[in-house]
């Protein structure tokens, strides 16, 4: 893919461009005002004589909110579309097209691989290395697998918020390669719920479809998850991965008239959203955005017994200690009266992945639990899961665009795009 006009934007060497690594605890946001606000000292402060831009998911969110609140289009204005209605992948290349309309002197571009899979990362690469030609980039950046292959200048931002200039850019690299992490404690709390009979399948779809108007989603889709497996969920942006967990959670009402089984009952047989939702833990990282700042870590815990945004009954005595080992699991129990939105956010998946396993579900649904994290943190998150799936009966159905090392399930259901809609293979 061609970028017109960059090399009549702005032209700088190579030299320019630097990646910034950054520390879950770091808070990345001061470092991306003082740039914006032409406030950036030392290296950086060269760019204060020049206007930069910011490429990132929250410019996206805000970018779909200004369309709906007024009722146009501004960003994607070739193809006439809404950015809500566009995927992933299309929506950060009409993005990063619109920021280069803006002439800017540098762009920001905050992880810009994440969510992304791997076909939509290969293509936003492409277009990265054309405007590196003739724009600054400043690269923040999570995980060190992400970093840009043609910059060579690497600052650290550590949990003080301090930059740190790396010169030996091999050695940083091989600091942060995290390997043997384990989880604190050694046994998985026990249950204090009981779900009665749940016969295997779990879930069970049989020549599946969903359309909305002359848009089909998926087609014929045939699918059966049983007690204990672990899967992955793989598919580009736009397969239908969205669609077939709101079938599972029985939010989509494209479920009736389907023949999918849901924890032994057809759908439509007189089951409740309510009776499906309590059989599931379901974790997706915008759930940080939901709590209460006055939320402490185990009210957070204990809210996953009664499936609740925050805690508003009185929980028993046994919830409590089993809430309290949870966190003794995850090595947070110093921290559990410690507010919510202050833990970093490696922290907070462990909490809310903690939260979805308490009740000791049927299944487990982990959507991108691992997006946005450092690499020591996704090491973390990888063994909590590694270990959930090795110690209970609990089915995980684990959907993200990246392989994690050390992270292997032993199923995967891959959704293959087609002109007639998503179709699904067993790998």
């Amino acid at each position: 893919m061609k970028i017109a006009g960059i090399k009549n934007i702005f032209c700088m060497d190579n030299s320019n461009h630097w990646v910034i690594f950054l520390s879950n605890k770091a808070d990345k946001n001061i470092f991306i005002q003082q740039l914006l606000n032409k406030k950036a000292t030392g290296q950086f402060a060269f760019f204060n004589t020049v206007k930069g831009v910011l490429f990132s998911a929250i410019a996206i969110k805000e970018f779909i909110e200004e369309e709906e609140r007024h009722e146009y289009v501004e960003v994607a204005t070739t193809v006439n579309r809404h950015l809500r209605y566009l995927s992933g992948g299309e929506q950060k290349k009409a993005l990063l097209t619109y920021l280069l309309l803006q002439k800017p002197g540098f762009i920001i571009a905050d992880n810009p691989f994440d969510n992304l899979d791997i076909a939509s990362q290969e293509s936003l690469l492409e277009m990265l290395q054309q405007i590196a030609a003739g724009i600054p980039i400043i690269q923040i950046v999570n995980r060190t697998k992400d970093w840009l292959p043609f910059i060579k200048n690497a600052v650290s931002i550590n949990d003080e918020n301090i930059l740190i200039y790396e010169h030996d850019i091999p050695g940083f690299m091989a600091k942060q390669q995290v390997n043997n992490i384990s989880v604190a404690g050694s046994t998985i709390p026990p249950s204090d719920k009981h779900y009665g009979i749940v016969t295997n399948p779990l879930i069970q779809f049989n020549n599946v479809t969903v359309q909305y108007e002359e848009r089909v989603i998926v087609k014929d889709i045939c699918w059966q998850i049983n007690a204990g497996e672990f899967w992955q969920l793989i598919g580009p942006n736009g397969s239908g991965k969205t669609t077939l967990l709101s079938l599972i959670t029985g939010d989509n009402t494209k479920g009736y008239g389907q023949d999918i089984i849901l924890f032994g009952k057809r759908k439509g047989s007189g089951e409740t959203v309510w009776s499906i939702k309590e059989k599931i833990g379901y974790f997706t990282s915008s759930m940080t955005d939901l709590f209460s700042r006055h939320t402490n870590v185990e009210q957070m815990i204990i809210s996953g017994y009664f499936d609740s945004i925050g805690l508003y009954i009185k929980p028993s005595g046994r919830q409590i200690k089993l809430a309290q080992q949870w966190l003794g699991l995850i090595g947070m129990l110093p921290q559990k009266s410690t507010p919510f939105y202050k833990l970093s956010l490696g922290q907070q998946r462990m909490v809310l992945i903690a939260r979805a396993m308490v009740k000791h579900p049927p299944l487990l649904i982990l959507d991108e639990p691992t997006a946005g994290l450092d690499d020591k943190n996704t090491g973390i998150i990888t063994a909590l899961i590694n270990k959930i799936a090795m110690a209970t009966s609990t089915a995980i159905l684990y959907v993200s665009h990246r392989a994690e090392e050390g992270l292997n399930p032993k199923f995967s259901f891959r959704l293959l795009p087609g002109n007639d809609g998503s179709t699904g293979r067993v790998g």
